[in-house]
């Protein structure tokens, strides 16, 4: 094959994850320029840096997507597979809590999260106002939630080969969520209730997954569709039980 005819291809192939990521985003767009310059009747402001930025958005979504099919998914089933052909329960079940906590850990949002809920309460006078003190609050958050994800996706891993009912599961977690709010100081709850859904994002969602897939796909009598998908539920319902419980330690009842 010659190289104009690479390089054709591979204009093609790109042209087309670019068009899949512009229609991704294309909602996004409609309903913020219908606000901008229907309701609001308002110009967009710094045209071209709002454009320059989207444009940017636009390129790094596809390669992420890109990224995400090329080496986390397959990654995440080939470690899952070969641990289970393994046969050995201990690293499977460590490798799992591993993956989790790894994940949420160095996951972006949390980070950020962390860092404004620790601004916040120094500011309310709810922990120090001294940089320490505010590092020590968003490190322990940090870590509280990244420990729950890591017991989510152990737990998660266990129902599949145990061939457990998913829903036995979730109801009972979000009881003990209900539970635990009633108990839960006020300051934690709010905050609590969001990290479940910034634990599940870039980072953590195509690792999880793609571990729960291939785990169900080499274990006889799991079906991949049915019993490789809900790690991502149980990674977004035990960091609200793990924070509310951090803010009691902190806090106090």
């Amino acid at each position: 094959m010659s190289f104009f005819s690479r390089l054709s291809r591979l204009l093609s192939y790109s042209f087309k994850k670019l068009l899949h990521a512009f229609l991704d985003l294309l909602p996004i767009i409609l309903v913020v320029s219908f606000f901008q310059l229907v309701i609001l009747q308002q110009p967009f402001p710094q045209f071209y840096e709002i454009l320059f930025g989207s444009t940017m958005v636009l390129l790094g979504l596809m390669l992420f997507i890109e990224g995400l099919e090329m080496g986390l998914f397959p990654i995440g089933e080939s470690l899952a597979y070969a641990l289970a052909k393994k046969g050995s329960l201990f690293w499977l079940l460590f490798f799992s809590f591993a993956l989790g906590f790894s994940t949420t850990i160095a996951e972006p949002a949390l980070i950020a999260v962390a860092q404004e809920a620790a601004r916040i309460s120094a500011e309310s006078d709810l922990i120090g106002s001294s940089e320490a003190a505010n590092s020590s609050y968003a490190l322990g958050l940090r870590i509280s939630v990244a420990f729950s994800v890591g017991f989510a996706i152990l737990l998660g891993v266990l129902r599949i080969l145990k061939g457990w009912p998913i829903y036995y599961i979730i109801i009972g977690g979000y009881i003990i969520v209900m539970l635990i709010t009633i108990i839960a100081p006020s300051e934690i709850i709010g905050l609590a209730y969001d990290l479940g859904g910034v634990t599940t994002s870039t980072i953590t969602v195509p690792l999880v997954t793609a571990l729960g897939v291939g785990l169900a796909s080499v274990i006889k009598g799991r079906n991949p569709l049915l019993d490789g998908f809900g790690l991502i539920a149980f990674a977004s319902l035990f960091p609200m039980i793990f924070s509310m419980l951090y803010g009691i330690v902190i806090f106090g009842l």
